[in-house]
């Protein structure tokens, strides 16, 4: 079969390898659809602290089961499925308080692990969740961020009512602002200083997209939310300037989440979090229930997910794929690599 493999920074091969089979409790997943993630961007860069080469990535995936191992219950073939792409010890005291996701030996694949950029994968059963048909494969392989964002949120207490702040547009931040309404917010603002992420924002029904490089965004927040300003914050940049924003503009005894990955040590002014008694609350990856969760938003239609793909690219021009994103950074959301699984049987309608 056909993997695609990250040798060095900046350097992707398509090889042919074996074929892998299913154990006796794993399912055998021909992929379909595997997303472009930030971090991996910073794989490619070389820029990710806890990823050596050469790595396989893909951990934003959908597909569709071949073979299930004897042991497997509840998954047939035929299914369209996609991953939860984390690997625990289930030992630690996370994993043994249901805490899975922050284990202490936590790998994750197409990091510390072999990941799913490959025609087929085996994974174990445990990992695969099945998605309703009239979710496509395109949707499928955005479970996985929109799971980033419903975990998010879900740190900060009931979503239900609330107004929320949301900085940063990208990706991750779009999805948690849509995440935030399908789940209830009474009004979701998020900001950028990208005039084309702001108006994919808008067109994906955010209530308020400010520019924060034109705008005060104290102002706005006060027009838009009232003297109370927002009820929960979350920051999903990962740089100074946004988190800065993020304890000057939150009202007193709130929560901050922080979902943004920071490349560098941030510098948040603590004096101003005890004054005001502000949570900093950090937030990593996500469990079944939020994948199950993001499932059921798209499934009920409360989630766009068209806006933010970018573009498509065939399995063999994988390298392609990482040049277009370094080419087009200003305009460019979220790009979907098609899986190569065409040798292995039929190309559904809604492939």
């Amino acid at each position: 079969m056909l993997q695609a493999v990250m040798t060095a920074p900046g350097r992707i091969e398509i090889r042919e390898v074996p074929e892998p089979e299913a154990g006796k409790e794993q399912v055998l997943i021909k992929i379909k659809r595997i997303g472009v993630c930030g971090s991996d961007i910073h794989v490619y860069h070389g820029k990710h602290p806890f990823t050596t080469y050469p790595v396989v990535q893909g951990h934003e995936v959908s597909g569709q089961v071949l073979g299930v191992g004897p042991d497997v219950s509840g998954i047939r073939e035929g299914d369209k499925v996609t991953i939860q792409p984390q690997v625990v010890c289930g030992k630690c005291f996370a994993c043994r308080h249901h805490q899975y996701h922050i284990c202490d030996e936590l790998k994750v694949m197409g990091f510390q692990t072999a990941g799913m950029a490959s025609e087929l994968f085996a994974v174990d059963a445990e990992r695969v969740l099945t998605l309703p048909e009239k979710i496509s494969y395109d949707q499928g392989a955005m479970v996985e961020p929109l799971a980033v964002g419903v975990h998010a949120l879900q740190r900060g207490g009931e979503v239900h009512g609330k107004k929320i702040l949301i900085l940063g547009a990208g990706p991750i931040g779009n999805l948690t602002a849509q995440a935030a309404k399908g789940l209830g917010a009474d009004m979701v603002m998020i900001t950028d200083i990208s005039a084309y992420r702001l108006d994919t924002a808008a067109e994906c029904g955010i209530d308020h997209c400010i520019n924060t490089a034109t705008d005060d965004l104290g102002a706005r927040i006060a027009d838009a939310f009232g003297p109370d300003r927002a009820d929960l914050t979350l920051e999903c940049v990962g740089i100074n300037e946004t988190m800065d924003q993020a304890v000057h503009c939150a009202r007193k005894g709130t929560d901050i989440i922080v979902v943004g990955v920071f490349q560098e040590k941030a510098t948040v002014d603590l004096g101003l979090v005890q004054d005001r008694e502000l949570r900093l609350i950090g937030t990593l990856m996500y469990q079944k229930s939020d994948f199950l969760a993001a499932i059921e938003l798209i499934e009920k239609g409360k989630i766009r997910l068209d806006p933010l793909i970018s573009n498509h690219f065939d399995f063999k021009d994988y390298a392609a794929a990482y040049e277009y994103i370094e080419t087009n950074r200003d305009k460019c959301l979220k790009v979907i690599i098609k899986g190569a699984g065409w040798r292995y049987g039929d190309n559904s309608s809604n492939d």
